[in-house]
């Protein structure tokens, strides 16, 4: 490139032309900018043989911002070699740009500039596409009004909370988890708010109750996006399947869960002093899985999950949960969706996203009450299990008759969460729906993280010699031993991925290793009982549960402090 077309493509703002090359900006009304949620001019302002020096100038359109990160990735072999106004950071060819401590602030209609000094041979090749904050720049995302999340529905809802967003910082699992050796290296993420019970909405033994968190979230909010994260959970008859996690409802209580459960939340969370919040909320995890998997016939089925089924107060119950709180334009609804150890089986899977669509077409509900869906919430399923996929084989035998595998379609929860995710839009959900994946203890690093595959003297040998994921069986789920922090929280981190979320918190048991007398309705299961030799529903293996634990949802120091030791990536 000639200096002279250096200079020519200074004066020129990138607009994402068909062609993928610079164009000039052209003028456009106040209408067609605002729905242009960010503007970027990426001008080189200087290129000689071996480097060019750039200068960047970002405009937001959307909600003003207390923070910033502008990324792009180049097609040939550009390195960013030093920069100003910016923390820059590069992998390959993707380049983050993100704000220094004295100009995060991006009002509404501002804009911030930077610089760098960069490396090339070959063709300088400029980027074409931009994003701040995870929303493309330089293109009319449809919302007609910037919005920030990459387009919106009629109610105002953008299309991913996240996007953009900060997330809420629950004060009280902060203080436990910082008053733990270690914890303020994790103390500031973000986790779950859990309304486990109706004590919970008004503060439970001295704990924040709902709007106490909505007010600190409005305190941490500033000028910027900022996402709450609920977890919604007092189904009658709750949890049919694990006694740890029994609530507080029987099974026929279906009205007292509207009127002191639902009702209450949603009157809260409506309340105009919180609509600036991006409240999402996570409805009724273990629930309508339960129902797939653990009755009729199959040797897994309980008799609690028997009369679920039978008197749709599951059904009834998340459907109601969806229309109510779906009804407030700034309450997003992620349904549990089990994981792939649970329902990634081919008998499981679309019955599975079937009778969600059931769920969230009953009681009022219709799918537009569903922004989403969670994976692995509370649970321990590998994010990405690199060493071996569902297709190998070893020895001509596929990997899907390991015992681990043991037929399922999925090896690790990402694969599965965009599978799942096409099948519920084929069922009728919407297609702008997003899965969400609980990352908080699926991270299984430390010492014992296989650097490769297994040995290939057999299937089981190939698949438990690499596999990520050390649990005895997929079916564990108890307070497991060996578990690490997975991948922090993050937005959009994957196609069909609204994000990462930390939505059990770290360091807050499952349930008890031994029975413990309590006022929560908590029961004693053999899961939690470390000396426990299993059922059909882990195919009668050890339980693999840390000793010692406290009742569910207490504070657990050995298994948070297990759980810093084996993060991946390490802390």
């Amino acid at each position: 490139m000639s200096r002279t077309k250096s200079a020519l493509l200074g004066a020129l703002v990138l607009l994402a032309g068909a062609s993928g090359t610079a164009v000039a900006a052209v003028p456009a009304d106040p209408a067609g900018i605002a729905a242009i949620p960010c503007t970027v001019d990426y001008k080189v302002q200087n290129q000689w043989d071996t480097g060019f020096t750039a200068a960047v100038t970002v405009t937001n359109n959307s909600a003003a911002k207390s923070s910033w990160a502008v990324k792009w990735a180049y097609a040939g072999n550009q390195k960013v070699t030093s920069g100003w106004n910016a923390k820059i950071s590069q992998s390959g060819t993707a380049v983050t740009a993100a704000n220094e401590t004295y100009n995060g602030t991006l009002a509404t209609g501002g804009s911030v500039s930077f610089g760098f000094n960069a490396s090339y041979s070959g063709t300088n090749a400029l980027p074409t596409s931009f994003t701040l904050d995870g929303v493309t720049c330089n293109v009319d995302d449809g919302s007609g009004g910037g919005g920030g999340g990459g387009g919106s529905d009629p109610s105002g809802r953008v299309d991913n909370p996240y996007a953009g967003a900060k997330v809420y910082v629950n004060p009280e699992w902060s203080a436990k988890a910082a008053a733990e050796t270690g914890g303020s290296r994790i103390s500031n993420q973000p986790t779950g708010v859990w309304l486990d019970r109706i004590a919970a909405i008004n503060g439970a033994s001295g704990s924040m109750g709902l709007r106490a968190h909505l007010d600190a979230a409005l305190a941490q909010k500033g000028s910027g996006e900022e996402v709450v994260q609920l977890v919604v959970y007092d189904l009658p008859g709750r949890d049919c399947a694990a006694l740890a996690s029994n609530g507080e409802l029987g099974p026929t209580e279906i009205d007292k869960y509207k009127t002191q459960f639902i009702d209450p939340i949603a009157a809260i969370l409506a309340d105009s002093k919180y609509a600036s919040l991006r409240i999402v909320t996570t409805i009724e995890i273990d629930s309508l899985p339960n129902l797939v998997t653990n009755t009729g016939s199959r040797a897994t089925a309980t008799p609690q999950c028997d009369t679920m089924l039978a008197n749709g107060n599951y059904v009834k119950g998340v459907g109601y949960a969806l229309a109510k709180l779906g009804a407030i334009p700034n309450v997003y609804n992620y349904l549990d969706a089990g994981h792939h150890g649970w329902i990634g089986w081919d008998d499981n899977f679309a019955p599975s996203a079937t009778l969600f669509k059931q769920a969230a077409t009953s009681e009022g509900a219709t799918v537009d009450d569903v922004a989403g869906f969670i994976t692995n919430t509370a649970n321990y399923s590998a994010l990405k299990e690199n060493n071996f996929t569902i297709n190998d084989t070893v020895n001509g035998t596929s990997v899907r008759q390991s015992k681990w595998v043991d037929w399922n379609r999925y090896v690790d929860e990402l694969s599965f969460a965009q599978a799942f995710r096409t099948q519920l839009v084929s069922v009728g959900f919407n297609s702008g729906i997003g899965m969400l994946i609980d990352t908080s203890r699926n991270g299984w690093g430390g010492t014992a993280r296989p650097t490769g595959p297994g040995a290939t003297t057999s299937v089981d040998t190939y698949v438990d010699g690499g596999r990520y994921d050390r649990r005895i069986h997929v079916g564990n789920w108890c307070n497991q031993a060996g578990a690490g922090l997975g991948e922090r929280p993050q937005a959009s981190p994957a196609t069909g991925i609204d994000a990462y979320v930390w939505m059990k918190p770290p360091g807050e048991s499952d349930g008890s290793s031994s029975a413990i007398a309590n006022d929560e309705g908590k029961g004693f299961d053999r899961m939690c009982d470390p000396t426990y030799t299993g059922n059909p529903r882990n195919n009668n293996n050890m339980s693999g549960a840390l000793p010692n634990a406290p009742l569910s949802g207490h504070w657990f120091s050995a298994q948070f402090q297990q759980l810093m030791t084996n993060a991946y990536p390490p802390l």
